[in-house]
């Protein structure tokens, strides 16, 4: 089984001080760099991806949409976790970068699938943020184009608008065929 790991949107304005912040978002950035150091040990493929949002995008309260504005393009807000390991070469995908289009999935109006599908990848292992949105969206899409992911359970944090967002995403995604393991169960597999 040829792996890559994906981690989602892993930004400053969804952490803690951010114009958007997950509760505990910058947790997942220890996980997350202990997969990417092993991955680069593997010389497996590496996927980061982030929201980059025009200033006048649709989900901002501004214009319509439910939220803050947040990660704008080329904004130190839409920067990774400044304590993300972010290797030379790895492969970056912009995502919801039209005025009028939302995208929460990787896989949204990205060329994600043709490049994992072009190196013969078929499993995915998924950190980030958040559970509830990006995260779950990118878990369904990746399923139902064939593709095999672990989802690892100390590399996610959820949004909660509601109280139990994060624990039913959680149900969706095992329940459509992802599965969750512990990040241990993961580098001892590498």
């Amino acid at each position: 089984m040829k792996s890559v790991l994906l981690v989602i949107d892993v930004q400053k304005d969804f952490c803690p001080g951010g114009a958007l912040p997950v509760i505990e978002g910058d947790l997942v950035v220890e996980p997350a760099n202990r997969l990417i150091r092993r991955f680069e040990e593997h010389r497996l493929p590496i996927y980061m991806t982030r929201d980059w949002h025009p200033p006048n995008h649709c989900s901002f309260r501004e214009f319509g949409g439910p939220w803050p504005a947040h990660c704008i393009a080329g904004t130190e807000g839409a920067a990774f976790h400044e304590k993300l390991h972010v290797p030379g070469g790895v492969g970056i995908i912009s995502k919801a970068t039209m005025p009028e289009r939302e995208a929460f999935s990787d896989f949204d109006g990205s060329d994600l699938d043709r490049r994992l599908n072009a190196m013969n990848v078929d499993h995915l292992v998924v950190v980030g943020l958040a559970t509830d949105y990006c995260v779950k969206a990118t878990v369904l899409d990746a399923l139902a184009e064939g593709f095999q992911v672990s989802v690892v359970i100390e590399g996610i944090r959820p949004v909660n608008v509601k109280p139990d967002d994060g624990v039913k995403a959680i149900e969706e995604m095992r329940h459509c065929g992802a599965r969750f393991v512990k990040l241990a169960e993961v580098l001892e597999r590498l």
